[in-house]
């Protein structure tokens, strides 16, 4: 589905991105894992167009999608749900899913999939008139994973999604992330907690110093080269 080759990407002058390659399979939820400062969202949003890519390229579905805008890759199906629950505070529940939908035309599309994501979020449905800012902090993360969702994406990224969170509700949002894939939704997830990211990835990458260092399955953790990754040590 998706195919990095050769990417070199940052902000301005600053290159974060140092010839980094990765391919993800349709269905598949892939986990980007390293310390801070190696380039995990930055990675994300070079799929997004984000941030600016120097060189490489970035195939999706076959196309060339490198230097396309990123309204156009909402419409190629791709969705992105950035870090920090960023959600429309002063509107309601059902208005912050609606502000998802803005690239459907037709009202009969957006009532489906408005029902989707209440089968997905039943809660959302039961606070639908409810300000985003009277909702917990995961609930509020689960919200802006809905205004993604309602897309109908086929590739999902997720910057960061139990950022701040209580162990609770970070149990929650990885077994919504389990149960999306389920439906056919490929994901990308950048985590800084490696462990609960590599129990739900089909494989992971571990990035440092804005370079692949290390990629495998669930076993991955194991590794020695992780710990020296994490923390430079032997």
């Amino acid at each position: 589905m998706l195919e990095i080759k050769n990417i070199f990407a940052g902000y301005g002058g600053n290159e974060i991105l140092k010839d980094v390659s990765m391919d993800v399979k349709n269905g598949e939820i892939i986990a980007i894992i390293g310390p801070n400062g190696a380039g995990k969202s930055t990675l994300l949003k070079s799929i997004f167009n984000l941030c600016q890519v120097n060189s490489g390229k970035i195939i999706f579905d076959d196309k060339d999608i490198t230097k396309l805008p990123t309204h156009d890759l909402i419409y190629e199906g791709i969705s992105f749900v950035p870090q920090g629950r960023q959600v429309f505070s002063d509107l309601t529940v059902k208005e912050n899913l609606e502000m998802g939908a803005f690239i459907i035309g037709e009202k009969e599309v957006v009532d489906r999939n408005l029902k989707m994501i209440y089968g997905f979020f039943p809660f959302l449905k039961e606070r639908e008139n409810d300000y985003a800012y009277t909702l917990s902090g995961g609930q509020q993360q689960l919200l802006a994973m809905g205004r993604a969702l309602i897309q109908d994406p086929k590739l999902l990224l997720l910057d960061e999604p139990s950022l701040g969170l209580s162990p609770k509700a970070m149990k929650e949002i990885f077994d919504k992330v389990i149960e999306i894939s389920k439906k056919g939704v490929t994901i990308i997830i950048v985590e800084q907690n490696a462990k609960a990211a590599v129990s739900i990835a089909d494989r992971t990458y571990v990035l440092e110093g804005g370079k692949i260092g290390l990629t495998g399955g669930k076993e991955i953790l194991k590794d020695k080269r992780v710990k020296n990754i994490y923390f430079g040590g032997e």
